[in-house]
């Protein structure tokens, strides 16, 4: 009789697991993500203040939105009615990355068919970009995972940085072609916002591409701790993305490859996008010191901040909204480009 109750007992915890076990993992019981839009700073608060690098976005999808809390995030998710979420990650890689998988793993969220856009500010080397340019990124490399010396201490005139091996699968990500080809095609007849601080600082610098107005374009975005900076560490961006077959060093910036092996362990990376407007940039021009150029005087900054965080969701949204809108073409995969 013992023997049978226990059974009994037993068949019913069964069943009320299953039934909790199943209750959780019930997509319908989750958000279901489109658009997820990771940020990395804000300088304030989301709304009526000066804008970081989540503000523009929070005022064009979130206003109506309520925070969602979620443990081991920097900051809350912020979920629109249409399936756009968005978040403050934290910068660095250690920070964001931390973020970004707490949000992934959430049992609030269901993101099976969600695209990823990296939102942030960077900076570029004055060779191939200028102050409010915004660049959608072909390749992630991380700029840390090698070995380093100091000129002297090697052969003259040779690079000073060797791959570090075993590292191969997350030192770089080749970001899925046709996104990228989308992003652009979606965005470059977006008319960017400049400001006249901006325009000044530009003649400083004597590369043409410095001098310009700001445009949209694509190339690798390198990630790394260190904030690197002067004219031969950029080159040595450029010397790693030549090593590592990947396109020309556009952008510099902390966070994108971090994020990258994370949603390469658990959603994949066909559906990433990297975006980042340059506030900056990698060097001085050639009456500077890199010294003087990392700690400028009072009003020799660049000026264009405030322009290149709206510039970076101006051409975003345009990628979210098609997203959103047609999402019976987009939830299974990236449509081919002749369906536009």
């Amino acid at each position: 009789m013992l023997a049978k109750k226990f059974l009994i007992h037993i068949a019913v915890l069964n069943l009320v697991c299953l039934f909790s076990t199943s209750s959780l993992a019930n997509p319908k019981d989750k958000i279901e993500v489109k658009v997820f839009i990771a940020a990395m700073f804000e300088t304030g608060e989301n709304s009526g203040d000066k804008a970081g690098e989540f503000q523009h976005w929070y005022e064009l999808y979130f206003k109506n939105s309520k925070p969602i809390s979620v443990k081991g995030a920097h900051r809350p998710v912020f979920c629109n009615s249409n399936g756009v979420c968005g978040s403050v990650l934290g910068m660095g890689k250690v920070g964001s990355s931390a973020s970004m998988q707490a949000i992934l793993l959430s049992p609030q969220f269901n993101f099976k068919n969600a695209y990823y856009i990296l939102s942030g500010v960077g900076g570029t080397p004055p060779s191939k970009g200028t102050i409010g340019d915004v660049s959608w990124a072909t390749w992630l490399i991380d700029y840390d995972l090698g070995h380093r010396w100091k000129a002297n201490e090697g052969k003259k005139g040779e690079p000073t940085f060797m791959p570090r091996k075993g590292y191969e699968d997350i030192r770089r990500y080749q970001l899925n072609p046709k996104l990228v080809e989308w992003s652009l095609l979606l965005s470059n007849s977006v008319k960017l916002t400049d400001s006249p601080s901006a325009m000044a600082y530009r003649m400083r610098y004597p590369q043409a591409s410095a001098k310009r107005s700001p445009s949209i374009s694509t190339g690798t975005h390198m990630t790394g701790d260190t904030f690197f900076h002067g004219p031969g560490l950029s080159q040595q961006a450029q010397y790693i993305c030549e090593l590592y077959g990947a396109d020309d060093y556009m952008i510099t910036e902390m966070e994108a490859t971090a994020l990258a092996q994370v949603l390469s362990r658990t959603v994949g990376t066909d559906r990433i996008m990297s975006l980042r407007g340059a506030v900056n940039f990698d060097q001085g021009n050639p009456n500077e010191s890199t010294l003087e150029h990392l700690d400028p005087a009072p009003g020799e900054t660049a000026g264009g901040f405030a322009e290149t965080v709206e510039n970076i969701v101006l051409v975003g949204s345009k990628v979210v909204d098609t997203i959103v809108l047609n999402w019976n073409d987009w939830k299974d995969g990236v449509p081919e480009l002749s369906n536009n």
